[in-house]
């Protein structure tokens, strides 16, 4: 062994030691003092909304009596990524991110990883929302859930009573009958009222959270990790039954030989065909809901969780778009960040907040006090099995997901190769954000 190569070998290796050492140390120190009556300054970046995000701090720091800065600053979420990339290449940036998790995966390795010693995995995944897994690593925790707005069904009471049906479906396979009833067309075959808005991603709004939704539910992870520890797809990974299920049924109703057809690419959003009378379900974020009230006060609708499979009773996972705090590695200020951060997230204020915002809760003990409020009821249900996954880009995987519907739908691609096709091009997109990739 050459003498000097291996010295050197033992000195980077006590550095990086060392690195570990402090980095563990920083947060193990960390007591959560808030006694002093002016807290640390720290800054945040985000695509949370900063207006809503400096009220919360504000009544915080009225509450607690003492004065919190937090200088936030919100940047576009198609922009945050070059952004916050160019500032960290510049030696800036700033102390913690405010991000929905979906924007988690190409920022991963420039996140600080908080230690099972300050906060155990059991704990963490007793305090937050099954969704909350996202965050931790296997080696510790990369952030700390803020929002979740889970995806759920609005549908059309009115449309409903006026065709005999009594109560909202709780099944996908609910759909084929209520086709029958809900789906109306003239004497040309065009569709004039429709049951079910499902089958291609042009003019469906939130088409790749509710594709994500159904893979989800059928058991496909849609991203995992590999022996290696290296992210993939999991969509042509020994799970091409699943997904092949998963087409099949998404893709029937804009087949007009189908008796399921109630869809195509010359009708509205499916939003806009909901707030217009012609569309009998709508699947939207628990955020819209305010939206379609005052786009049209004078639907009659209801909220209900999103359908499920038969085999699981209807009980199946809902997309939620959840943000969530992560320190930045960079940062001089970690434990001021952490310190801050679990203020924000403490439950005392945190319910609060999510009633402000008339959201579900990401805390289990917000959600178990209950709420008198029927929709915030439902909101939390769907909380409580709402999923998501890492992802590089929503945009993208969105199109690779509209791509391989299309191809199938358009007789372009046999269904083998149109997952096959998928699922390369996903794992060269995840490929294409992991730096150690």
């Amino acid at each position: 062994m050459n003498t000097k190569t291996s010295k050197f070998q033992i000195i980077i290796l006590a550095v990086f030691v060392i690195f570990i050492i402090v980095g563990v140390g920083v947060f193990a120190l960390y007591k959560g003092n808030t006694s002093s009556s002016v807290l640390p300054t720290i800054t945040i970046w985000g695509s949370f909304p900063k207006d809503v995000f400096d009220q919360y701090v504000n009544k915080i720091a009225v509450a607690e009596g003492k004065q919190l800065t937090i200088n936030y600053t919100e940047v576009d979420q198609s922009q945050f990524n070059a952004y916050f990339v160019a500032a960290l290449a510049r030696g800036g940036g700033p102390d913690a991110i405010l991000i929905p998790t979906e924007l988690l995966l190409p920022h991963e390795d420039k996140l600080a990883l908080i230690p099972f010693s300050y906060m155990t995995q059991r704990d963490f995944m007793d305090t937050y929302i099954q969704e909350a897994k996202v965050y931790l690593n296997p080696n510790g925790i990369i952030g700390f859930p803020f929002t979740i707005d889970p995806l759920v069904m609005y549908w059309n009471r009115d449309m409903f009573d006026a065709a005999g049906i009594a109560t909202y479906p709780k099944l996908w396979d609910d759909f084929a009958d209520l086709n029958k009833s809900l789906t109306i067309k003239d004497k040309n075959g065009n569709l004039r009222k429709s049951a079910i808005a499902l089958g291609q991603f042009g003019n469906i709004n939130n088409a790749r959270e509710i594709f994500g939704s159904l893979l989800l539910q059928s058991g496909n992870p849609i991203t995992t990790l590999d022996s290696r520890g290296n992210i993939i797809t999991n969509i042509n990974t020994g799970s091409e039954s699943s997904v092949e299920t998963v087409i099949k049924f998404f893709a029937q109703f804009v087949d007009p030989a189908n008796p399921s057809y109630s869809w195509n690419r010359s009708m509205p959003t499916s939003q806009a065909a909901f707030l217009s009378g012609v569309l009998a379900t709508y699947f939207g974020f628990a955020s819209e809901l305010s939206d379609i009230r005052v786009k049209n006060p004078n639907i009659n609708f209801d909220v209900a969780l999103l359908p499920g499979p038969k085999s699981t009773g209807g009980t199946g996972a809902t997309y939620g778009r959840m943000f969530g705090f992560s320190l930045v590695k960079t940062s001089p200020n970690l434990s001021s960040a952490l310190q801050i951060i679990e203020l924000l997230t403490s439950s005392q204020y945190l319910g609060d907040f999510s009633d402000k915002l008339y959201l579900p809760n990401v805390r289990r003990d917000v959600i178990t006090r209950g709420s008198n409020d029927p929709y915030i009821t439902l909101f939390n249900r769907a909380a409580l099995v709402s999923a998501t996954w890492l992802d590089a880009d929503p945009d993208q995987s969105g199109r690779i997901f509209s791509d391989m519907v299309q191809s199938f739908t358009s007789g372009q691609k046999d269904i083998y190769q149109a997952i096959q096709d998928a699922g390369g091009q996903y794992n060269t997109l995840l490929q294409s954000v992991i730096p150690s990739q």
